[in-house]
């Protein structure tokens, strides 16, 4: 018999696979442990749910694998397990097929369907007339568990799925389970009460309004503040200002704040990475273009500094510069304005001091810089007037833990107080 993935959990209906501890010809009891499962935050082993000789392994690790899918086949030697045992006996007496397939169509059309859009499949099995069905009826396979073996799809298994969603459009229509419609959005007169000027929502307005309700609805925030003592790198940028001019660049704290922030993203590397939540894949990347955001007068722009691990203060300030004035002028490209990893907001030439930048979406974590201000520092048994920083490290809790946002923001500070002489001097 075979035995298959039962129920996890409340909410839990799939795992990856991380261990596996019996081999083929292994005799197993029931109720001994025969893989490990990862699901979520947790690791739980799957017991046997039958006894006997180890005849073939259906799964390996690193796959992910969902309830009903077959684990190991047991050839009989022992009973099987109490609970399996009334299943073959029962399934005899009846007719080989509808009586095995109606039970489970009535139990699936009490179940609610996946989510649309909700991978459950990653890599869909299925011959080739499932697929051209499939195709025509506009149906994403991944969205449907396959009950043969490898979680292979039949034609059962896609009827089933129309069936759950008939059955959710008929709760829908009745009200019941159904989420609340959108309200319409209502326009008001604001001019009865006064005086007003009307300005057209400009096409740069739409797509950051756009691209910022979609932050704020699909990732989920936090943000770890910090202040830094800039003290010294207001001194390097006096101290060689002069010899950047000369080379045609200006010295500002941008590009030392660019460095430093490579450096530390080269420690903590998960801060340079995007989830691809349609492969179910955190994409951690191996290069570090750096975007600044840049306010103009027709919105913000994110233009993209790509190198700046590999790249000088001198390249960093010049390139700075003009990309800015590019991006201020709208001569900047679209494809300036890709592929960034990380993304730095430094609003201390306007003002202000700590705030919560919002995560451009697909990178994971944005770091924002407040004005700086000179405050009052115990260093050693002394009190100096210091200029402390403002930070803001805003990241996605779905690929980063508070652990790593503190360490990191720790490494930060460390890196712009303690910045080398030597990377600055040309």
């Amino acid at each position: 018999m075979d035995v298959k993935l039962p129920k996890l959990g409340e909410g839990a209906d799939s795992g990856v696979v991380v261990n596996i501890f019996v081999k083929e010809g292994d005799t197993v009891a029931n109720g001994q442990p025969i893989i490990e499962l990862e699901n979520e935050k947790a690791v739980a082993s799957i017991p046997s749910t039958a006894a006997g000789k180890v005849e073939k392994i259906f799964v390996k690790n690193g796959d992910r694998i969902s309830i009903g899918q077959r684990l190991i086949a047991v050839a009989g030697e022992g009973q099987p397990a109490a609970a399996s045992a009334p299943a073959p006996k029962a399934a005899a007496t009846k007719k080989p097929a509808k009586p095995a397939q109606e039970p489970e169509a009535e139990e699936v059309e009490e179940d609610a369907p996946e989510e649309e859009g909700e991978v459950v499949n990653p890599s869909p099995v299925a011959s080739p007339s499932i697929r051209r069905m499939a195709r025509e009826l506009e149906i994403d396979l991944r969205q449907i568990r396959g009950s043969e073996a490898g979680g292979r799809i039949v034609i059962a298994d896609v009827r089933n799925y129309i069936k759950r969603l008939m059955a959710a459009a008929a709760r829908a229509g009745r009200g019941k389970g159904a989420a609340p419609a959108k309200s319409a959005a209502e326009q008001i007169n604001f001019a009865q009460w006064g005086p007003v000027v009307k300005r057209p929502l400009t096409p740069l307005r739409e797509v950051i309004s756009r691209r910022m309700l979609e932050s704020w609805t699909s990732v989920v925030r936090v943000t770890q503040f910090d202040e830094a003592d800039c003290s010294r790198l207001n001194e390097l940028r006096k101290q060689f200002g002069a010899a950047y001019e000369a080379k045609g660049a200006k010295l500002t704290l941008t590009p030392l704040i660019l460095k430093a922030v490579a450096i530390t993203l080269k420690k903590y590397p998960i801060f340079n990475a995007s989830l691809d939540e349609v492969a179910n894949e955190i994409v951690v990347k191996e290069y570090f273009h750096l975007g600044i955001a840049v306010d103009t007068d027709q919105g913000l722009m994110v233009p993209v500094i790509r190198d700046v691990d590999r790249k000088s203060i001198l390249d960093l300030a010049r390139e700075l510069e003009q990309l800015a004035a590019k991006a201020r002028d709208r001569k900047i490209s679209a494809e300036e304005m890709k592929g960034g990893t990380f993304t730095i907001s430094n609003q201390g030439a306007i003002g202000g001091g700590h705030f919560t930048p919002v995560v451009n979406k697909p990178e994971v974590a944005i770091l924002g810089l407040g004005r700086g201000a000179m405050k009052p520092v115990v260093r050693g048994d002394k009190i100096e007037a210091r200029m402390m920083t403002p930070l803001a490290l805003s990241y996605d809790h779905r690929v980063i833990d508070g652990g790593s946002a503190a360490r990191f923001m720790v490494d930060l500070v460390a890196a712009l107080q303690e910045f080398k002489e030597g990377d600055v001097k040309i």
